[in-house]
């Protein structure tokens, strides 16, 4: 049995993986476990901690299962690769060595992001939400399939949400991937409007017909895709190593 480990993004919870229930082939386990401080997990006694952060993930991140970290979810996976015992492969979905890029979401726009966040947190996150499902090829129709999943209310409290802005503002996990402790995997929807245009060219897989957040738009895509990773030999999880 192959066992996959999905870690949802910033401003979302696990259950945005529940877009996938039903696309599932045989012999695949999945768990969806809640970062601290999202759905009923408290937060952190020092959010930013990243070695706090490992320990209180490591029970739910084993080292026979394939990490898939989503957006803000795939840099805290490879940011942990330093303090955790690898996992079989690493999936990044819609991340790349880290997040701001001069021809993606520039640092001056994340700036500007962090500001409108402190001014209205809740407002904020509702923009970023239907800002990321820009590349989609309905976005409407994902946004409604995204609030049917989490509705309006955030997932996590404003401490928490700040804590993972800094994250995407500071963290750079381009050493890790130069040298991984595990296989690497990237991931990336062709029409992605958070990465730039090179980050997506260079994708191990780049979803069609898909933006920021396929998991809405091509499920079965993104099932069979993370499944086929899951379900590897361990030598042809090896292929995908930068």
């Amino acid at each position: 049995m192959s066992h996959l480990v999905l870690l949802s993004g910033w401003g979302c919870d696990a259950r945005i993986w529940q877009s996938l229930d039903g696309h599932w082939p045989t012999g695949v386990a999945v768990s969806a476990p809640d970062w601290p401080g999202y759905g009923a997990r408290p937060p952190l006694d020092e959010p930013g901690d990243l070695a706090a952060l490992a320990e209180a993930m490591s029970a739910a991140l084993p080292t026979d299962a394939v990490w898939v970290g989503w957006s803000l979810g795939g840099l805290l996976a490879g940011a942990l690769l330093d303090h955790l015992p690898a996992p079989r492969a690493l999936v990044m979905l819609g991340m790349g060595p880290r997040f701001c890029h001069p021809q993606g979401v520039t640092e001056a726009e994340l700036a500007a992001f962090r500001g409108a966040f402190r001014r209205d947190a809740d407002a904020t996150r509702a923009h970023f939400l239907r800002w990321q499902l820009g590349g989609e090829p309905a976005p409407r129709t994902a946004h409604r399939r995204l609030l049917d999943l989490l509705g309006r209310e955030s997932p996590a409290a404003t401490a928490t949400l700040a804590t993972g802005l800094d994250w995407l503002a500071s963290l750079d996990v381009s050493r890790v991937l130069a040298d991984p402790p595990c296989p690497v995997w990237r991931l990336a929807g062709e029409h992605d409007p958070l990465l730039a245009p090179e980050e997506r060219a260079r994708a191990d897989i780049r979803l069609a017909e898909a933006g920021h957040c396929p998991m809405l738009s091509r499920p079965e895509a993104v099932a069979a895709t993370l499944a086929d990773i899951a379900q590897r030999p361990e030598h042809s999880l090896l292929e995908a190593t930068p």
